[in-house]
């Protein structure tokens, strides 16, 4: 068998007839799957943060003297909100940077650099010990994951035959998906461990496994090559004495500086609407379920204290002070220790809860991506960003208006992420489109992930708004409502972008 090395990554411009995964050589399977991987790997690292957040703010933010329980949950929350914050902020940093460096020094080169460098900073996260440090290390590491999407993309819109193209990205997208399902399940896992007593800080342990994907960063490097188009206009570009990823000439133009501005208001949109909202539900879950799932653990440490009259007095002494911070610290050593079984076993439950919200999102993500790809190819890129958009708000509304119940999570949670998810596929698919080749990856990024300064705003805003709504029983239900109105600003800047289907890609 030939090296992937001796094949030709070109593209065919011929419409051909039959299935569009037919048109494809091996050479386009090796580079789909090898993005596919890159951004996978990425979204394992995302979701892995995302699931250890609550548990991670709970260990390194601690009561103050004088701190109630609602003061207490308050911080934590508002600390967890600043992190996500600055790891978006990172992600956008990464963005600009590796965006610009995969116009000029190669897709392939950018790739390998934005793997390592998101797979170092999560394992270092697993050994933080403020949320200040915590943060910092979401910072780099978003430092990485910013630059991978674009250049993934971009990759793979240059080598796959241009009927092939919007398939095999939203393909890419919805693979995604998998990485966020395996966050998941490590966090089930690992949630189940702590519930029997087995582990201690699960949130540490699932970061160190973020740090695998970098092995991949050794197979990308001995056989993934520039695409064609890219090295070709790179000389062009060589010869006129003129530079590949400039920021400078994507402004100067009135055409790409129009189609950036707007990209980058359709893409803040999903990313507010995902990472200020919907990446809050498994959060959702674990808030309104506590009480419910505390009591049910106290409940079943009654029954397995029978008739021991000293260990029943402990087990209520703890359900008094589960509520009470002050009460918590004032309690003797045996309660002490009843009260880290119950905490083991309250927290590995919401946990597997938080993971099933989490699976229902992404079972729903890959169906949403795949198929918006698909719609897009009938009716055009347009008009199913508008179906996505308007399906989304409502969507997302309903489940952070109604999500209380374990069957609903099965129900409501995979519809959102079908129409919230589906908005991605669709940046994947269109952004490329949108901008020629010499500054194809620093547009990309730029729209999906400059857009990314404003959305950490999201985070601090949903805070703010939990802070007005303190008084309510579940302000994240209500600050995430409010949220969900950002879904609307896409529709506004739509009618002002021009439609890309059955057009080749910009030179």
């Amino acid at each position: 068998m030939h090296g992937f090395e001796e094949l030709k990554p070109s593209q065919d411009d011929s419409p051909g007839s039959g299935p569009w995964y037919k048109e494809l050589s091996r050479y386009h399977w090796f580079v789909l799957i090898v993005a596919a991987l890159g951004w996978l790997f990425d979204c394992l690292d995302q979701q892995l943060f995302i699931l250890a957040r609550p548990a991670a703010m709970k260990e390194l933010v601690q009561a103050t003297e004088g701190m109630d329980a609602k003061a207490l949950d308050l911080a934590r929350s508002n600390a967890g909100n600043y992190a996500t914050s600055i790891f978006i902020a990172g992600w956008a940093t990464g963005g600009l940077i590796f965006g610009m460096l995969g116009d000029r020094i190669g897709r392939a080169k950018t790739m390998l650099l934005t793997i390592l460098i998101y797979s170092a900073f999560t394992g270092l996260s697993a050994i933080s010990t403020t949320w200040i440090d915590f943060s910092v290390y979401r910072f780099l590491t978003g430092l990485g994951v910013g630059g991978e999407f674009a250049v993934g993309v971009a990759l793979v819109a240059e080598v796959m035959p241009n009927r092939a193209r919007s398939y095999a990205l939203s393909l890419l997208q919805a693979l995604s998906a998998f990485g966020n399902i395996s966050a998941a399940f490590i966090n089930l896992g690992l949630g189940i461990a702590e519930e029997e007593g087995l582990v201690s800080s699960p949130w540490r342990l699932m970061f160190m496994i973020g740090a695998l994907p970098a092995l991949l960063a050794l197979f990308i490097r001995r056989r993934l090559k520039e695409p064609e188009q890219w090295v070709k206009v790179r000389n062009e570009q060589a010869a006129q004495s003129k530079k590949m990823g400039s920021y400078r000439e994507l402004f100067a133009d009135p055409l790409w500086r129009k189609h950036a501005i707007l990209g980058l208001l359709l893409g803040c949109s999903g990313v507010i609407g995902l990472w200020s909202v919907g990446f809050f539900a498994p959060d959702l879950i674990r808030t309104v379920q506590k009480k419910a799932v505390t009591a049910a653990v106290l409940e079943e440490q009654k029954v397995q204290a029978g008739s021991d009259e000293a260990l029943l007095k402990l087990i209520s002494d703890v359900g008094v002070a589960m509520g009470d911070p002050a009460a918590a610290a004032a309690l003797a050593p045996p309660a002490l220790e009843v009260k880290a079984k119950v905490d083991g076993a309250v927290n590995g439950r919401l946990s597997r809860w938080a993971s099933y919200t989490s699976i229902a999102i992404n079972v729903g993500a890959f169906l949403g991506m795949f198929g918006f790809g698909a719609l897009s190819q009938r009716i055009g890129r347009k008009p199913t960003f508008v179906i996505a958009l308007l399906s989304a708000f409502v969507s997302t509304v309903a489940v952070f208006w109604f999500l209380e119940h374990f069957w609903q999570i099965w129900v409501m949670v995979p519809v959102m992420g079908f129409c919230q998810l589906s908005l991605f596929a669709g940046y994947a698919i269109y952004f490329p489109e949108l901008f020629p080749t010499r500054l194809r990856t620093t547009s990309t990024s730029f729209c999906y992930n400059v857009g990314r300064f404003v959305a950490a705003l999201g985070p601090i805003v949903k805070g703010q708004l939990e802070a007005v709504f303190v008084d309510t029983p579940e302000p994240l239900r209500y600050a995430g409502v409010t949220m969900c109105l950002v879904f609307l600003i896409g529709l506004c800047v739509l009618p002002f972008l021009p439609e890309t289907h059955g057009k080749p890609l910009p030179e």
